[in-house]
């Protein structure tokens, strides 16, 4: 991901905030925000994939997990594309 972008490091327990860090390239605050996006992706596919296996959902219904299905992907790919030097 590039320099300068917040990205989620996950919820305070405590607080129920969501914590938010700007991470130096490479770093381990970066590393941390990758991990959090990569489960935060996977919880998305698991959930978008049960509502579509039961096939009982409106084209509505369906469109509410579009714009969480473009963040969760571009965070993805930013991640796989990421220059690691």
């Amino acid at each position: 991901m590039s320099a300068g972008c917040f990205r989620s490091i996950g919820v305070d327990p405590a607080t129920g905030k969501e914590a938010f860090v700007v991470a130096e390239p490479g770093g381990f605050l970066e590393g941390l925000a990758d991990v959090h996006a990569l489960k935060a992706a996977a919880v998305l596919v698991a959930v978008v994939g049960a509502v579509l296996e039961v096939g009982e959902a409106s084209d509505a219904e369906l469109a509410a997990f579009v714009p969480s299905l473009h963040a969760a992907l571009g965070e993805c790919v930013g991640i796989m594309t990421a220059d690691r030097t």
